[in-house]
């Protein structure tokens, strides 16, 4: 017999600090989901093996393993949509978090309200995302456009100068909208609105971390040229002439 529990959106909270990790389970429950919680990246695992979830909140600071160690280890078997919460505010981290493919990162101290928010919103696009349909004009941009970027929609896959990259779902609509369009400016909100299903429940400095982490990205495959330009005050473009 399935208990109403079953059908509630489950989300996994991995969080050592006992008031921290009983406020979030008390706002995620309050908003409707069902929540299990761990306090270490060991036992984490183990529910992670045994559960399907629909998120994971995973503080970056456990007492047995580093929280980005373990989204790393996750992400060799699982897109689970994963939001970091830490106590460092910094860039670097947040661009670490966002390489090893988590979807959103929150800074301590922070409201459960807006955490549950942030929930209920990567959640909903990662159920859009469950089944994206390809793009129409599914023809590699190389044939078009004489950028070096070959994309295959369907397998929502981006290769620069032949040698494939590993981009998260955001970074690919990100640099697809820019190769699209070789020369075409585009704000931030723009690009929100093409690579976000919800732009408005993400903030306008996420695009920025997205954009550097994309260019690490590319710049690992040829260091010798940046094809994304900074508009500064207004936004990014795609390099126009090679």
């Amino acid at each position: 017999m399935t208990s109403h529990s079953d059908k509630l959106p489950r989300v996994l909270v991995v969080e050592d600090e006992p008031s921290i990790r009983d406020s979030i389970v008390y706002a995620l429950e309050s908003e409707g989901f069902a929540v299990d919680h761990t306090a270490s990246g060991g036992e984490a695992l183990s529910h992670l093996q045994a559960t399907q979830y629909a998120l994971v909140v995973l503080d970056v600071g456990l007492p047995d393993m580093n929280g980005f160690d373990l989204c790393r280890d996750l992400r060799l078997r699982s897109q689970v949509p994963v939001i970091f919460l830490t106590a460092r505010a910094s860039e670097v981290d947040r661009v670490v978090g966002l390489e090893l493919g988590a979807d959103d990162y929150v800074t301590k101290p922070f409201s459960p309200r807006e955490l549950s928010a942030r929930v209920r919103a990567n959640i909903r696009r990662a159920q859009l995302n469950a089944q994206p349909a390809p793009l129409p004009n599914a023809v590699a941009p190389r044939a078009r456009s004489g950028l070096p970027f070959e994309v295959d929609y369907e397998r929502w896959q981006i290769c620069y100068y032949s040698s494939p990259l590993t981009l998260s779902r955001y970074e690919f609509r990100l640099l697809v909208a820019l190769i699209e369009k070789p020369g075409r400016v585009y704000s931030r909100a723009q690009l929100m609105d093409l690579a976000w299903e919800e732009p408005d429940a993400s903030m306008e400095r996420t695009v920025d971390t997205h954009i550097k982490s994309v260019r690490a990205k590319l710049k690992s495959v040829c260091a010798d040229v940046d094809p994304i330009v900074t508009h500064r005050g207004i936004g990014y473009s795609m390099r126009e002439h090679w």
